[in-house]
């Protein structure tokens, strides 16, 4: 037993840079950074599924690390922004786009949102690659606070969340939306985001790859930025 305990000390002693190093590095993912898998194509064209974002976990509140306990609130979404954040209602980690800011009216008519009685502009993009499940789309060059941003808006979807009547964001709460307009789920379908669901903003693509074959990264999505415009 003593020759067991002696092992197990040298081992740590050993080791102990490694133990520091791995402690470090799980801290700073738990309350700092890290990044999402994205599973979906609900936020293309700006983010493409097989992307691996960078999250800015202390962007909105330092959490206690491990734990979903926020300190303190740091900071609030701007409109524009892309967060991720643990949906109870959809029981999921979403990756989307704030809208609506609390206080905020917003409704959108044919696929046009308008924010406090201003539609936002759109401008339709013609020199933009058509992924091979978006060639039925058309996309928009769409305009929030101070973020340009692309949207894909499909034909040939279902328009059925295409239009919604006004409606005021609650205090301590946030709408959200895909950039893939008509193929995302979204505060269409499970309702406002409370704050305390935040987990942070995404800031960048660390990488990227093809899930049809890993063995090829997509190089032009390098340490992208998610902000930039999409052209």
């Amino acid at each position: 037993m003593v020759d067991k305990l002696h092992s197990g000390v040298f081992f740590l002693h050993k080791h102990k840079q490694l133990f520091v190093f791995l402690l470090f590095m799980s801290v700073f993912r738990s309350a700092i950074a890290d990044w999402y898998t994205v599973p979906s194509g609900s936020m293309q064209p700006t983010i493409q599924i097989g992307d691996r974002i960078v999250v800015n976990k202390m962007a909105y509140d330092l959490r206690l690390p491990f734990t979903d306990i926020s300190l303190v609130t740091l900071n609030t979404p701007k409109h524009g922004e892309i967060i991720v954040f643990e949906s109870k209602a959809a029981n999921l980690r979403l990756i989307k786009r704030i809208i609506g800011l609390p206080g905020d009216v917003v409704s959108m008519h044919s696929d046009t949102i308008i924010v406090n009685d201003k539609p936002l502009t759109h401008m339709v993009v013609n020199d933009v690659e058509n992924q091979s499940d978006t060639t039925n789309a058309n996309i928009y060059s769409e305009k929030i606070g101070d973020i340009d941003h692309l949207i894909n808006v499909d034909n040939v979807a279902s328009i059925r969340m295409s239009s919604f009547y006004p409606i005021t964001v609650p205090e301590g709460h946030y709408l959200v939306l895909g950039d893939n307009r008509r193929h995302s789920s979204d505060s269409r379908a499970f309702g406002f985001v409370p704050h305390h669901e935040l987990r942070g903003k995404a800031t960048a693509i660390a990488f990227s790859v093809d899930y049809d074959n890993y063995l090829i990264p997509r190089k032009e999505r390098f340490f992208k930025n998610i902000y930039a415009h999409n052209l």
